[in-house]
């Protein structure tokens, strides 16, 4: 009987995973428009990294404060633990008119570009490579859902205008969808991100 029990659980994640993979073809556009956004103003942050250069300098030192100190264990956790809360932020808050991801991808695009030109001044371009093992995972990751969110918030003003008596039930779907996505996929790869990012910074100190 336990063994029902753990197969039936198996079966439920693997059904749920697949219909998350699934659900992915349906937020393409909105994907493809989070991820040309991202790369172009990470290029504008890394060849004009003059705007908002103090504020920037001052979110850079407190995140560096805040881990300050920190082991491994504790610092792969809060990594992994900032970046899931402000992806879930990006998700959900896209509730109101998709303005909250877009905004994530412009300032989090900008100070990567603007990062990115500091260290190589300091480094040399070869130094870019330590973003690729856990920016391959977490990239991605953020952009599924800064999709979702821009997706929550478009649809809903679609539907209030275009099928108002269906709103509610398609505002739930989305959401359901939206959040087995996140569970799913975008938790797993911001995990192996964080403690890819975890080891290169305690190794590379």
């Amino acid at each position: 009987m336990a063994r029902n029990r753990g197969d039936s659980k198996d079966n439920f994640i693997y059904r749920h995973f697949k219909k998350a993979l699934e659900d992915l073809h349906d937020i393409k556009p909105y994907f493809w428009f989070s991820f040309f956004s991202f790369f172009s103003i990470s290029i504008i942050g890394f060849f004009l990294p003059i705007f908002f250069e103090e504020k920037i300098l001052e979110i850079l030192e407190n995140l560096v404060n805040k881990t300050e100190g920190l082991g491994l264990i504790d610092l792969i956790v809060f990594i992994i633990a900032n970046n899931i809360m402000s992806s879930f932020f990006s998700l959900i808050l896209g509730i109101f008119l998709g303005i909250f991801p877009i905004g994530v991808i412009i300032v989090n695009a900008y100070i990567l570009g603007f990062v990115a030109n500091k260290t190589v001044v300091i480094e040399g371009f070869l130094v870019l490579w330590r973003l690729l093992p856990h920016g391959i995972f977490e990239i991605p990751a953020v952009l599924i859902s800064v999709s979702l969110g821009i997706r929550l918030g478009f649809l809903l003003i679609y539907n209030c205008i275009k099928d108002y008596k269906n709103l509610r039930i398609k505002f739930l779907n989305n959401i359901k969808e939206s959040i087995r996505i996140f569970l799913l996929i975008v938790v797993p790869l911001l995990v192996i991100a964080g403690i890819i990012e975890g080891l290169l910074i305690i190794l590379l100190e």
